[in-house]
């Protein structure tokens, strides 16, 4: 064969690869396009608007003037909102160990239901997502308000009235219940995987329950726990909906303050550099459940 015609038989070749490879891109880009429209508009668009907002300052009746400054980033350490920051964490943090209490023996419990019972049990606890959230806040406020159902039935003990409404407590009680179903699920998909054999040969080794509990089973769901615990703390640290109705206004967390800041004070500006601050906790919470995951 001459050289002309091996040449042209190698630029053939290529062609046919380029035209491949251009199909199956197209092909890609197809299945990714929804996906990836959905992200562009939703969640990029979005969080370059905030990361904008955050550099510029109010107007004098609100609404952003386009004045390039750090004035916002720089309210981000004033006492005041530090303090708000700070509340918000712990009561995340209470509603997360609260929820991980509640919520191992109860995934513990259903991993060894029998099949027919485990599919009932996951059912009872994902039906309250069923219902819409505010619709379930507001069932806690008609049980524990002054004559609600809790007092009345205290009442007949000759118990009480109690004010349960209106406090940190109740919030805590609001958010374990609102995401208690989120710490059960990845606990009992962790616990569902583990070999009962690993126990057995724990017990045979002279092991009593509580040792294997400590030294087996805690260390191999580890993960769970913490993709659980994750679950629960991220809604609970933003969530402005709950401590709105059942703290009455005195517990403001930063989801509170956020929304304040956009609806009421009209400061967008202060209001995304707020964001911004939660978005950056959040990531640094999911980069240590990620590294944390990868070292169990």
């Amino acid at each position: 064969m001459t050289a002309p015609a091996v040449s042209g038989a190698t630029m053939n070749s290529r062609s046919r690869r380029s035209r491949l490879a251009g199909s199956r891109l197209a092909g890609r880009l197809v299945f990714l396009g929804p996906g990836l429209t959905y992200l562009i508009v939703l969640l990029l668009i979005p969080l370059v608007t905030v990361l904008s907002f955050s550099l510029f300052r109010r107007g004098r009746f609100g609404g952003v003037v386009y004045e390039a400054g750090t004035d916002n980033l720089v309210r981000l350490a004033d006492p005041i909102y530090l303090d708000i920051v700070l509340g918000s964490l712990r009561l995340a943090l209470i509603a997360t160990l609260v929820a991980l209490l509640l919520g191992y023996p109860t995934a513990y419990l259903i991993a060894r239901l029998p099949r027919k019972w485990k599919t009932i049990a996951l059912v009872a606890i994902v039906l309250p997502f069923w219902t819409n959230l505010l619709i379930r806040v507001y069932a806690w406020i008609v049980l524990l308000s002054g004559p609600g159902l809790v007092n009345s039935a205290l009442g007949k003990l000759g118990l009480g009235p109690f004010e349960f409404l209106y406090n940190q407590g109740t919030v805590v009680v609001g958010l374990v219940y609102s995401y208690l179903p989120l710490m059960v699920l990845p606990l009992y998909a962790a616990i569902e995987r583990l070999d009962p054999r690993l126990a057995e040969a724990s017990a045979n080794l002279g092991a009593r329950p509580a040792r294997t509990f400590v030294s087996v089973t805690l260390p191999l769901t580890l993960p769970g726990v913490l993709t659980g615990c994750l679950f629960v703390f991220v809604p609970s640290f933003g969530n402005f909906v709950i401590p709105e109705l059942l703290g009455g206004g005195r517990s403001i967390m930063v989801g509170n303050l956020i929304k304040d800041q956009f609806l009421t004070a009209r400061d967008w500006p202060f209001g995304s550099a707020l964001t911004l601050a939660l978005l950056a906790v959040l990531v640094v919470l999911l980069l240590l459940q990620a590294w944390s995951a990868r070292r169990a």
